[in-house]
């Protein structure tokens, strides 16, 4: 029978295949004394001939004929895929699709997600979007995009998958740790416009500050809360970055920059070239405000939100309260390529201030207080024999609000003393009753207690004298 050239080839081929089963089958030791051959080291050049040998025989001898350029996709991707997570390849329309996400308006169901351990998780949902409305939440599992396996799947392509036309559903199925077996969620994608500052007003005089993610208008966004609250007569300022996925390097340095009134160090990268070592710091042209400030963390607070977090607690300038951030701290840098499309390479690491390594480890709060879930807190209030409402007002009566109670006297004179606060009082409650969300937060609650009374410890460790060690020497604790 007459073999063709390629006939020919894959007979030798397989003839080549079982003399190598065969010899399988001996000892190691033995095949190396037979061949006396030394292995070669590892050359990039020919590691590049064998790509282009093994190009070459799938493009003539696959079963079905097959697109080079998909290939060479397919062999880049798996190239970066060795590397870390957040080091992806971006094909031409990818590219663009990045480039739209930073600019603060985008479509797809408003979450941000990470490879850990090679699991597709949920760093955080974005609040007001489809995700978070569905009840998508910090940690979660996402082990199949419609009908499709997430394992294995790069970043780029779980993405990809997730976006979609405007108004069209996806089904996500999602694994939490209190589940007691995954659980889908159809979600409708939509346009999601990040607002990425929300401000409020807590106790007249606490400012409330959330800032959503880093978009390109996040400090001038800042600027008009800080002024708005500072008209309003703030004196202390809460800064929630829970669940804050992160976003440009350069708007975590201008927010932090926002409360340092003298040039510090915000944070520096260490890469592998001098280019990749760089320094951010504050400057003194604009005085940052000085309000007793508590900075609010989370395991959905990442990369940005853990730049400005550890700087503020290095230089002493924020007390963090909240639990473990998720510890994203590694620099990518985008590199346009020739065909339109990009390599988003992780090129160094960041460090606060103090030398800290923010990747992996993340920033640990100063104090530390979990999140207790509203449905406990529910769960609790059930618990009590008397109607919810009437427990909650409860809290707002006093003493003259008691029928035929004792009137009280001054301390001077034994005259009646007036009661000038009742619309004080009256402000009060309706002020607590407006803003409920410190009932369902037990974080954002300690955090506007400790505020409340920083005025009265301020005071406190200001007249505390502590003895030294030598004789008649004292500190001022100031």
């Amino acid at each position: 029978m007459n073999l063709s050239p390629v006939g020919k080839g894959i007979k030798a081929g397989v003839a080549r295949f079982l003399v190598i089963v065969m010899l399988g089958m001996f000892p190691t030791q033995t095949l190396y004394a037979e061949e006396n051959v030394e292995e070669p080291k590892p050359d990039t050049y020919n590691k590049l001939k064998v790509f282009s040998e093994i190009l070459s025989l799938i493009e003539s001898n696959y079963v079905e004929p097959v697109e080079s350029n998909n290939m060479i996709d397919g062999a880049i991707k798996g190239m970066v895929k060795a590397l870390d997570p957040h080091t992806s390849y971006l094909p031409p329309a990818s590219y663009k699709e990045m480039q739209v996400e930073t600019t603060g308006k985008f479509g797809g169901l408003g979450i941000e997600i990470s490879l850990r351990d090679g699991v597709l998780t949920v760093v955080s949902p974005i609040e007001e979007t489809p995700a978070f409305k569905v009840g998508i939440k910090p940690g979660d599992k996402i082990i199949k995009i419609e009908d499709e396996s997430t394992l294995d799947m790069t970043l780029q392509d779980a993405v990809s998958r997730l976006r979609g036309e405007t108004g069209s559903p996806v089904t996500i199925t999602i694994f939490r740790e209190s589940f007691k077996a995954p659980k889908e969620f159809t979600i409708v994608r939509d346009v999601i416009k990040v607002r990425s500052v929300v401000k409020k007003l807590y106790k007249k005089d606490i400012g409330y500050i959330k800032i959503r993610s880093f978009s390109k208008n996040t400090s001038v966004d800042l600027d008009k809360a800080l002024d708005d609250l500072s008209k309003e007569g703030i004196t202390k300022l809460i800064l929630d970055l829970r669940n804050n996925p992160g976003g440009l390097l350069n708007q975590a340095v201008e927010v932090t920059d926002r409360f340092l009134n003298r040039e510090k160090l915000i944070v520096y990268t260490k890469g592998r070239s001098d280019e990749q070592n760089m320094r951010f710091t504050s400057h003194d042209k604009v005085a940052g405000v000085s309000y007793p400030l508590i900075i609010m963390v989370n395991g959905g607070s990442a990369s940005a939100s853990e730049i400005v977090a550890g700087a503020l607690q290095d230089l002493n300038r924020a007390v963090i309260l909240g639990t473990q951030t998720f510890g994203k701290g590694s620099v990518q840098t985008i590199i346009p390529l020739s065909d339109g499309s990009a390599l988003r390479l992780t090129t160094a690491r960041y460090y606060t201030p103090s030398g800290r390594v923010i990747q992996e480890n993340g920033i640990e709060p100063d104090i530390i207080i979990e999140r207790t879930a509203v449905e406990d807190l529910e769960k609790e209030g059930e618990k009590e024999e008397e109607p919810k409402e009437k427990t909650r007002l409860r809290r707002f009566l006093r003493e003259k609000d008691l029928k035929k109670h004792l009137k009280g006297k001054s301390s001077i004179g034994d005259v009646e003393q007036e009661s000038e606060v009742e619309s004080t009082e009256k402000e009060e409650i309706a002020e607590n009753i407006a803003n409920e969300d410190l009932l369902k937060d037990n974080q954002l609650e300690q955090a506007v207690s400790l505020l409340s009374g920083w005025e009265v410890m301020k005071k406190m460790f200001k007249n505390l004298q502590v003895p030294t060690p030598g004789p008649d020497s004292q500190i001022s604790m100031k």
